[in-house]
């Protein structure tokens, strides 16, 4: 029996991958819109749904989506861009929604045109309205670099581009808009039935709202409280009020405000202030930050939960199982409408300081809480905290007094640019703080080591050593002796990334004799640990580098660290490998690897695959060797060419291609590597995860039977990181 190869018909294909949410509620009506989208995308590489807030846009766009996704080789992705406020990071998040993290300097948008030009996907772009100039311009290069993507937008507006085939959403049909109702209604708490006389009530009310989906939802959350009759009532006053008394052709716009604010009218005071307050929120939010950020006097903390709850029974506000339990967010309609009330109020600055606030304390207990053993939960935090974070960033920067808040905001999250693969953002949040001016000399040197971080670790070299260089004269004009050991740790890391070991191993050891006399211990003072020793290793001293990252390992179990961990263990496993110990060697870089895909490091884990394909090929397996090569490649696209170049680390590269290229001959490597850089980020890990079994199983045939291709399927039931398809 043979390993199917790259042109098998019998090999396995894993599904196209499926970057949309989960639906909370069930799809309701809209048939003749979906089959109008799907004809569409098939004529058009540039589909846009238009049409006001609140008329079903995005659900539609997703369920178009979702049912045509095996069309796409590739899967589908959803790029959510209605939070951003900074056009400059759409390049970013279409980056993200891809799957895409990238190391380097280069602009995220060289770097999107560049991974999207062979992919065969559909992108689902959502809320550009506010960003309509960036985001037209940058859809018209990808549709034209890329030609094997399609683009499903949907915002209030046409991009007005070329080929662009632009689907007018409206109201639903009077018998999609009753069956919308009756179906969220029934799903309230109280499980609302139908009595006699009520469809007829429920056929006026859907009228009366003009069939608008988020109008009859949130009608829907007031039943069983209001009757169907209190309903109408209501509706037929607000309408009264806000139209004079024309009640038969309400402009879409105009129904759906009225709804909106007639919800809000139905509220008590203390909903409607919540409400009001819930809008200086971006993305989902968790109770507990509702709970500091709205409360006050007027609406202790304690009352904050029931106050939600009714809001959630009103539909005005959504939750939904999040990483860390539940979450809770807005429609982008109804949380501008909420902003308008919290204006009129005059308290939107308190209220944007307080939430500023909340998430420089979220920032800073998850830089505490990332050297120990919730570094995933960390992780996962940062990531459901993103669009709130950035709004926090932003308040800093629109107040010149608070700026040097931004800067010690920006460097707290240090461990979320490198440590969890956001290195691009991380440099633009970077670059943007450190350009004003501050009096505050403790904020900016932080801001300054780590951007000397980001840098080296996207290879700007220069940028690396002028920021590193300002933070260490000024910290020891300031007797910072904990910014200025930061400083020359970075430099050390600098050097050994350059090949100058005995200098890299001098700033080391100085800036870990800084830190102990500061007291200092956390994952970055563990990582210097690692890197000494890595400095060590590539001056032939084995033995007293793997006694330094045997007492990282030692600390690392003690406090539950993983990600500083998993660099020990690549030292380890390049230890065993120069002693021969081949399964200790791909033991310890099993578990560095799963580490490393965890928090999407792509620098360890791409260092991790290399040499895991040099104990391969040490094992007696070039073919897989070879494939592990391959699925490196793409990988180090995303990382840079600092390491790259650097001689001692590419020597295990080098060492297993010379060796594989040998015992398979040119032709066959060639075919093994092009296979393992056709492999996405997840399956190449999940490939790399099981090569023991591939190996035993390779050792059996080779005893019964001819060579055989490379099996390049893809090993089901293993963990997936959160890379996504980051490098394929």
């Amino acid at each position: 029996m043979r390993y199917p190869g790259p042109g098998d018909p019998h090999r396995t294909s894993p599904p196209a991958p499926c970057g949309l949410p989960a639906e909370l509620n069930g799809f309701v009506g809209r048939a003749g819109e979906l089959a109008a989208a799907a004809r569409a995308l098939e004529a058009s590489r540039l589909v846009t749904l238009a049409g006001p807030g609140g008329i079903g846009k995005t659900r539609l766009a997703l369920r178009a989506a979702a049912t045509l996704k095996n069309r796409y080789a590739d899967g589908v992705r959803l790029a959510e861009l209605s939070l951003l406020t900074d056009p400059e990071l759409v390049a970013h998040t279409l980056l993200a929604a891809i799957g895409v993290t990238d190391h380097t300097g280069r602009p995220a948008r060289t770097v999107l045109l560049e991974r999207l030009a062979p992919a065969r996907m559909l992108l689902v772009v959502d809320g550009f309205e506010h960003l309509v100039d960036v985001c037209a311009g940058l859809l018209h290069d990808v549709l034209r670099g890329a030609p094997g993507v399609t683009v499903l937008a949907a915002g209030r507006r046409p991009l007005r581009l070329d080929g662009e085939t632009v689907l007018p959403l409206g109201p639903m049909s009077e018998e999609d808009a009753e069956l919308l109702f009756t179906v969220r209604a029934a799903g309230t708490a109280g499980a609302w039935q139908p009595a006699e006389g009520d469809p007829a009530r429920v056929r006026e009310l859907c009228r009366r709202l003009d069939g608008v989906p988020l109008a009859l939802e949130l009608a829907a959350g007031r039943l069983p409280a209001l009757s169907l009759e209190q309903l109408l009532e209501r509706t037929d006053d607000r309408f009264g009020l806000l139209t004079g008394g024309a009640r038969g052709a309400l402009p879409r716009h105009r129904t759906l405000r009225t709804t909106v604010g007639w919800s809000h009218e139905l509220c008590t005071p203390a909903e409607r202030l919540l409400w009001a307050r819930l809008s200086v929120f971006a993305g989902s939010f968790d109770l507990e930050a509702v709970e500091y950020v709205c409360s006050g006097p007027d609406l202790p903390s304690e009352a904050v939960l029931d106050v939600l709850g009714e809001l959630i029974a009103q539909s005005v506000v959504t939750r939904a199982e999040g990483t860390g339990g539940a979450r809770y967010r807005m429609l982008d309609t109804v949380r501008a409408y909420g902003a308008e009330w919290l204006a009129s109020l005059g308290d939107a600055e308190r209220l944007r300081s307080r939430h500023r606030d909340w998430y420089m304390g979220l920032a800073a207990w998850c830089e505490l809480e990332w050297f120990g053993p919730r570094q995933s939960d960390v992780a996962a935090c940062a990531d459901d905290a993103l669009p709130n974070l950035r709004a926090a960033v932003e308040v800093c920067l629109e107040r010149p007094d608070e700026a040097h808040l931004g800067q010690h905001l920006v460097g707290t999250l240090w461990f979320y640019w490198a440590g969890c693969g956001r290195l691009s953002e991380g440099r633009h949040w970077l670059d943007r703080v450190l350009a004003e001016d501050t009096r505050y000399e403790d904020a900016r040197l932080k801001a300054l080591w780590v951007l000397g971080y980001v840098a080296v670790l996207q290879g700007d070299d220069a940028a690396a050593a002028a920021a590193l260089h300002e933070c260490g004269e000024a910290a020891e004009a300031a007797g910072n002796v904990v910014a200025g050991a930061y400083a020359t740790h970075r430099k050390g890391c600098l050097a050994l990334l350059s090949d100058e070991m005995p200098r890299a191993e001098r700033l080391l050891r100085r800036a870990l004799a800084d830190y102990d006399r500061a007291g200092e211990l956390n994952s970055n003072v563990l990582m210097g640990r690692v890197e000494l020793a890595m400095a060590m290793v590539f001056q032939d001293r084995l033995e007293a580098a793997v006694a330094v990252c045997e007492e990282v390992r030692e600390i690392c179990g003690t406090f539950g660290e993983q990600w500083a961990g998993a660099y020990a263990l690549y030292v380890l496993a390049y230890a065993a490998w120069t002693a021969g110990e081949h399964a200790r060697a791909r033991a310890l870089l099993v578990e560095c690897i799963t580490v490393d895909h965890r928090f999407n490091d792509l620098v360890g884990l791409v260092l991790a695959i290399e040499l895991l394909a040099l104990v391969t090929a040490s094992e007696g397996d070039p073919a897989e060797a070879a494939v592990l090569q391959g699925a490196a490649a793409p990988v180090w696209d995303s990382v840079g060419v600092t390491v790259f170049g650097s001689a001692h680390f590419g020597a295990p590269r080098e060492l297993c291609a010379r060796r594989a290229r040998e015992q398979l001959g040119a032709r066959r490597y060639e075919e093994c590597v092009r296979a393992g850089r056709a492999l996405p980020l997840d399956a190449a890990v999940r490939r790399a995860l099981t090569a023991p079994e591939r190996v035993r199983v390779f050792r059996a045939r080779q005893r019964t039977g001819p060579p055989a291709a490379p099996d390049t399927r893809e090993p089901a039931g293993l963990p997936t990181g959160n890379g996504g398809e980051a490098a394929g």
